[in-house]
């Protein structure tokens, strides 16, 4: 299959090309505000709107960021993650209060909640504003990015159901909620939902379960670059043992590296062709 030239602004479910695509809109969102509009133009949508809230100290996080382009036949709003160095130490920290899940459905990290309702209620409005002829809606983000993502699809199912997103694609998403939202949050978005894991990508190992946990439909990437629609326990484990391997010098740098969106991007890229 080759690599598509651009985005599909009719495209419907699961594909790999689009989720190579909304690997690359996950991207774009790590890019300054000029540079997402222009390429936004190049990709064919006509609208773009900007969404970002600054955090002041002891919040871990600067800022949270995302943006939203439209067509007339497709909407999607990515948001921007972060680099793993700057989300570990609180993903790690057990100590951390939780959030309560959209719709008081289970409960989620407490910095995931608190960063996604900085930007949602914008996000929410341009939506509504932007879908003014049955535009398909979806959610994408990297690291941070795909938590806040899936999470702003689990509030619009549970507390705007006629905005329920198309679709929900996440690379290197963190473990978010409790397994109570988890499963209303997959009942919902079966063949909706699709979260990619790079091997020994180290940020979908956190938080620590059991309190939290991972929503469903993984795609796996291998240790070989090869995508994976199911993968066994073991056989994971075996996996991500061989791909640590990889480099007998470094072995603990592999969650990093495995964790850059632009390994994810040519995973995808090298299983379309």
């Amino acid at each position: 299959m080759p690599v598509p030239t651009t985005i599909d602004h009719q495209a419907g479910g699961y594909s790999l090309a689009h989720a190579y695509w909304m690997a690359r809109v996950s991207d774009l969102a790590y890019k300054d505000e000029p540079t997402v509009a222009e390429q936004a133009r190049g990709w064919g949508f006509d609208r773009v709107r900007h969404h970002r809230t600054e955090f002041a100290p002891p919040f871990p996080l600067q800022d949270t960021q995302a943006y939203t382009i439209a067509s007339d036949r497709m909407i999607i709003t990515a948001f921007r993650g972060t680099e793993p160095a700057q989300i570990r130490d609180w993903l790690s920290d057990t100590n951390t209060p939780p959030w309560p899940g959209p719709g008081r459905t289970g409960y989620v990290h407490y910095g995931f909640g608190e960063a996604l309702e900085s930007v949602f209620p914008a996000v929410k409005d341009t939506l509504a504003e932007f879908r003014t002829d049955g535009q398909t809606v979806w959610f994408t983000g990297h690291s941070l990015g795909g938590a806040l993502a899936m999470l702003a699809g689990a509030r619009m199912y549970l507390e705007e159901p006629r905005l329920r997103a198309d679709g929900v694609y996440t690379y290197g998403q963190p473990r978010t909620c409790d397994r109570m939202l988890a499963t209303a949050y997959n009942t919902g978005f079966k063949q909706r939902m699709y979260r990619f894991v790079n091997n020994n990508d180290v940020v979908p190992q956190l938080p620590p379960e059991p309190a939290y946990t991972h929503v469903d439909s993984l795609r796996y990437i291998d240790s070989g670059g090869r995508l994976r629609n199911t993968m066994t326990t073991f056989g994971s484990l075996t996996d991500r043992a061989k791909g640590m391997a990889a480099d007998p010098l470094a072995p603990a740098a592999d969650g990093i590296r495995d964790h850059s969106i632009h390994n994810y991007i040519a995973a995808l890229e090298k299983n379309l062709a």
